[in-house]
């Protein structure tokens, strides 16, 4: 018997009724689905559904994670290192990591039910607090690791570094540390740049930084990043790993980050690309837009060997752009 684990945001009327349909859903296509144990009772007409806890994932094809990012985030904790795919149902506002909207529930289960979906893998982090030369705390995010101040009416002062090298020196409301998949969560918010999910990379992002040179770097996946609170900080500082688990962290703390060696596996369904989910979660205005000529150029050789554009795809305005 084939099993998918319903995950959901019970606080949620809207999220309630979405699991619920799921696994009248998930039972008529075949599907045993499976509840948490302590979300069970919080959904409706699910009292015979097979329950499991945290860390019993062992005969779990899928989990399918009902409500916004921060549910599929919860839903990372419960499978990462186990090698079991989320696929997200999203409810949220934006919705980056669960590409199934409401309204397609029916389909996604008989996709589902086919096995008719991908698979990918995403990079993570781990981090490690270090404070008296003694790892003090070690944790992993999907999205993010941000060092950020402690106290409203002081700013944090750090030392910002990449793989052994001093890079800069802060005085900031924090750094943000992300994942390809994190670029368009905290550290997109905090000004860094929008990162394609086939891309290996790391990000470092300054959050509201005085400083003269205060850009947000992409460095390689292999990289090591850290961050040191120097010892003249006058407040502790916080840790914070995907906005779901922290630590404290007082005057010369060290906070290296570096890839996880456990990816978070996402399965998915459409197979669109990223560009148009970019375009669609964001409401971006492409209006005017034309689009490439398909292969089919015509017309004299260009400047630079190529054929030039046909006479009825001729590019506008001055100097040819469009």
């Amino acid at each position: 018997m084939r099993r998918v684990l319903v995950l959901t945001h019970t606080g949620r009327q809207d999220a309630v009724d979405a699991a619920r349909q799921l696994v009248a859903l998930l039972d008529a296509a075949g599907i045993e689905p499976v509840l948490l144990d302590d979300e069970a009772a919080d959904i409706p007409d699910c009292t015979g559904v097979r329950r499991v806890r945290p860390g019993q994932l062992d005969g779990i094809e899928l989990v399918v994670v009902v409500g916004g990012d921060g549910t599929v985030l919860r839903g990372a904790e419960l499978v990462h290192g186990t090698g079991v795919p989320l696929l997200g149902v999203n409810l949220g506002r934006v919705g980056f990591l669960a590409e199934i909207e409401r309204d397609a529930l029916e389909s996604t289960v008989a996709h589902v039910a086919a096995r008719d979906y991908g698979v990918e893998e995403r990079l993570t982090l781990q981090v490690d607090v270090v404070e008296g030369g003694v790892v003090r705390a070690t944790s992993w995010a999907l999205n993010d690791v941000s060092v950020e101040k402690g106290a409203r009416e002081r700013v944090l002062e750090l030392v910002t570094e990449v793989d052994g090298r001093p890079v800069s020196t802060y005085g900031c409301d924090g750094v943000v540390m992300a994942t390809p998949t994190g670029s368009t969560a905290y550290a997109f918010s905090a000004g860094g740049p929008v990162v394609w999910p086939g891309v290996e990379a790391l990000l470092m992002v300054p959050i509201s930084a005085h400083a003269l040179f205060a850009r947000p770097l992409v460095v390689s996946p292999d990289s090591v990043m850290a961050v040191e609170v120097l010892e003249r900080n006058h407040t502790d500082g916080v840790v914070w790993c995907d906005g779901r688990r922290a630590v404290q962290v007082g005057p010369g703390a060290r906070i290296e980050v570096r890839r996880g060696a456990e990816p978070v596996r996402l399965a998915h369904i459409n197979t669109g690309p990223f560009t148009d989910r970019l375009v669609a979660k964001f409401g971006l205005a492409v209006g005017g837009w034309r689009g490439p000529d398909d292969g089919k150029l015509g017309g004299a050789v260009g400047p630079f060997g190529g054929a030039g554009h046909s006479s009825t795809r001729r590019p506008s305005g001055p100097r040819g752009q469009r």
